[in-house]
């Protein structure tokens, strides 16, 4: 086994053939109409603020504070997972769906299935959730 699949099997994508599938970030000047205008839901990990949006697939802001977490490496890391969690999520949501997560100092220590499936929590009880 060369490093290349040995990678495929740590990460857990051995077998997995589908392309990378970019994620549509919001733009910051898009983060008060929702914060204003959106409902709010939370959950263990994040709360999340949702709008229904323009029709360019579904995009996510992420907020992490420094109050919640001090360390940048830990900012940073709740980034990626929130990141990761939606854009993972992402096919399961109506396309004009804006949103913006913010962490919780819940997510320190998750993993992404952990954070997916709080997300998922919340996208259902928002009733945006397609299975």
């Amino acid at each position: 086994m060369d490093s290349k699949e040995e990678n495929a099997v740590r990460s857990g994508t051995a077998g997995v053939d589908a392309p990378p599938v970019r994620l549509l970030r919001l733009p910051s000047s898009r983060y008060q109409p929702v914060f204003d205008a959106g409902r709010t839901f939370r959950g263990k990990t994040v709360v999340s603020w949702m709008l229904r949006g323009a029709d360019a697939g579904p995009k996510v802001g992420v907020v992490v504070s420094k109050r919640t977490f001090h360390d940048a490496v830990d900012r940073n890391r709740a980034k990626r997972l929130l990141r990761e969690a939606f854009r993972r999520s992402q096919f399961c949501l109506p396309v004009d769906l804006e949103t913006v997560l913010v962490a919780r100092s819940g997510i320190a220590g998750k993993r992404c299935a952990d954070v997916m499936d709080d997300l998922a929590a919340l996208f259902r009880r928002a009733g945006v959730w397609s299975d």
